[in-house]
């Protein structure tokens, strides 16, 4: 079968590899629709992961089931589905204990382009088919559709984590897809008053339809400065950190009150110096003691995470489709649409590639 991969650090090329073995509990799936993810960016140009050698990359996904193994029972050759970027060992200890995400080690669900290949692919390995495939409703867009995996997944966990409360003030720091899924997240919540962090037009436009009602650009001043001037000083109840460098956790904190979350999202693809490190403002993380709390996350994955988020969708809650910015048409469109997310243009929020419609 044929494959876009991460060839080494800085390279991508197409490949070809055997059709991956079905277990018994697991499913083949051929794809439906992909977008690639900044994600991949960071792992393929920053060695975010370390390096990788012919790894197929792609963990967002929509499909068809190939086949299946023996002991599945609710999937069946045919069925399209949503397959999500995270997929559990749902048996192991982490799993139990209610982090699914970080099963065999931290990251550990995350298997697509990470420790194994992923689905830019004509076939794809799915583990646990049960519990980590969905099926597609009927009537569901493909652009809307393959933004639950991950983007909506991660959006959601930020505001989840932030414990936003009815009408409390929150900062969204970064409003590419994940940030924009967070604010949708964060007005489905409650939040009164949302302030979105950004300068893309075509982003700025989406945020205010998902429920923003201030626009901060980092363009005309200090992030920082512009937040607490709109809030007279107190900051904000919940911050949700979805984009930026190393530096935008100091932004997070300063504007953050007292007994506020800081909720993380962002996939840090690189730190400062040769150690490698993250910062934090010494004052404004009240030295330690301000109760400024910091959640960090890995997008949910699974069955049911699939199935909720879907009728978020289906019942009109949010629109996801609305991201979908460039869409393409076709299997070979991957490598383009890739490269087009690592470009990332002023009018670009995320690229769709429909393989099958």
């Amino acid at each position: 079968m044929k494959g876009l991969a991460m060839l080494k650090i800085g390279e991508i090329g197409w490949i070809e590899k055997d059709r991956p073995a079905c277990g018994s509990q697991d499913a083949i799936v051929r794809p439906l629709a992909l977008a690639p993810c900044t994600s991949d960016i960071h792992t393929v140009w920053e060695g975010a992961l370390g390096d990788r050698h012919d790894l197929i990359l792609g963990h967002e996904a929509l499909g068809v089931v190939d086949e299946v193994g023996s002991e599945v029972r609710d999937f069946k050759p045919g069925d399209r589905v949503i397959v999500p970027a995270i997929t559990p060992d749902w048996e192991t200890e982490a799993a139990q204990r209610g982090y699914p995400s970080q099963t065999g080690g931290p990251l550990g669900g995350w298997k697509f382009s990470n420790s194994k290949d992923g689905v830019f692919a004509e076939f794809f390995h799915v583990n646990l088919a049960d519990y980590n495939l969905a099926h597609l409703p009927e009537g569901m867009s493909l652009e809307a559709g393959v933004m639950l995996p991950d983007m909506l997944s991660t959006g959601f966990m930020g505001a989840e984590n932030a414990k936003i409360e009815f009408g409390a003030t929150v900062a969204v720091l970064g409003i590419g897809p994940v940030g924009l899924s967070a604010i949708a997240g964060a007005k489905l919540r409650g939040a009164g008053r949302i302030f979105a962090v950004g300068t893309r037009p075509a982003a700025i436009k989406v945020a205010k339809e998902y429920g923003a009602t201030d626009i901060v650009s980092y363009k005309d001043g200090s992030t920082v400065e512009q937040i607490l001037d709109a809030t007279g000083g107190a900051g904000v109840d919940a911050v949700i950190v979805a984009g930026g460098g190393p530096d935008i956790l100091m932004d997070a904190i300063n504007v953050a009150k007292p007994g506020s979350t800081i909720s993380n999202i962002n996939y840090f693809g690189q730190g400062i110096g040769d150690e490698d490190t993250l910062p934090l403002p010494r004052i404004g993380w009240g030295y330690g003691m301000a109760d400024k709390n910091i959640m960090t996350g890995l997008c949910p994955g699974g069955r049911v995470r699939m199935e909720r988020l879907a009728e978020v969708v289906m019942h009109g809650r949010m629109d996801p489709s609305l991201m979908a910015t460039h869409v393409f048409k076709g299997f070979e469109k991957l490598e383009e649409a890739l490269l087009l997310m690592k470009e990332k243009p002023r009018d670009l929020i995320k690229p769709v590639v429909l393989v099958e419609q």
